[in-house]
């Protein structure tokens, strides 16, 4: 279970670490119904970053596997609106299929966050 964990930790870790190298991709993905959309690209890569970390360590682990999850449930509304909205995302690879198969590997990554979070 401890390499699962370090991966699931890492993955996030290095996830996050994309909003802040690639921010533009991340800007383009932002649904025009939300405000400030640097900060909250922002935002969400510190919220990523922050739950691997902490899902790393024996003592934040379940703090930071609940607080991966409260953030994959929060950015899931914006996940639904470009899968409803190709046509405003068309920058985006893969298109339409693509977005629509994005929907369910939020449940994946609560699954593998979960399994992650699990002490022993």
């Amino acid at each position: 279970m401890r390499p699962f964990r370090v991966v699931t930790g890492v993955l996030f870790v290095l996830a996050g670490s994309l909003h802040f190298t690639h921010k533009r991709f991340y800007l383009r993905m932002m649904p025009p119904y939300l405000p400030a959309h640097e900060a909250l690209v922002r935002a969400s890569g510190v919220a990523e970053i922050a739950g691997g970390m902490a899902l790393l360590h024996p003592r934040s682990r379940r703090l930071g596997g609940w607080w991966l999850i409260a953030t994959l449930v929060a950015v899931f509304p914006a996940n639904l609106h470009m899968a409803l909205n190709p046509e405003r995302y068309a920058r985006i690879p893969g298109g339409a299929p693509a977005l629509w198969a994005r929907l369910p590997f939020q449940g994946v990554f609560i699954w593998m966050v979960r399994a992650a979070m699990r002490a022993r």
